[in-house]
């Protein structure tokens, strides 16, 4: 048999491994690279943009020196699933409870997440106090919705 007409298996094999590896780096590759954007709130509109409709509560100009209690409402940060609003109650500059106006809950899976993200990432801002929490593993997009909102609402009270 003449040398040009030999059958190369291995040959085959490695490029086909080869072409198989690249595709999948190709599709992976694919996964958009862009962070959740914050959805402005609307002054003007006096609600908030939240499915159940609840308005939205800022301090009042009396209500601002750090004392007493005082209801803020994060600003509305759309991420990959849907919308993540929060809700912060301070009583004498103090995080006292943190209520999710919004989260992402289109389809069963978006609830699935969202029923145990939530509380997880509830129980971390009034442990730390703060918008400094770290992400709830499988829901990193919602913890980042939620941290951002948090954010927010403190900055809004002054915090």
């Amino acid at each position: 048999m003449h040398a040009l007409r030999k059958h190369r298996p291995l040959r085959r094999v490695t490029l086909t491994a080869a072409a198989t590896v690249t595709g999948l780096v190709l599709l992976l590759s694919l996964k958009p690279h862009t962070p959740p954007t914050v959805a402005p709130a609307s002054p003007s509109a006096g609600r908030s943009p939240s499915r159940s409709g609840a308005p939205s509560s800022t301090p009042s100009p009396a209500n601002t020196s750090g004392t007493g209690t005082r209801t803020v409402t994060g600003d509305t940060v759309q991420t990959r699933w849907g919308p993540v609003q929060v809700r912060v109650t301070l009583r004498n500059g103090e995080i006292t409870d943190v209520t999710a106006v919004s989260s992402p809950t289109d389809n069963p899976r978006d609830q699935e997440i969202s029923g145990y993200a939530i509380p997880q990432l509830r129980r971390e801002a009034l442990a730390a106090q703060s918008a400094r929490i770290d992400s709830v593993s499988g829901a990193s997009y919602t913890s980042d919705g939620y941290k951002r909102s948090l954010q927010s609402a403190l900055d809004s009270a002054g915090l």
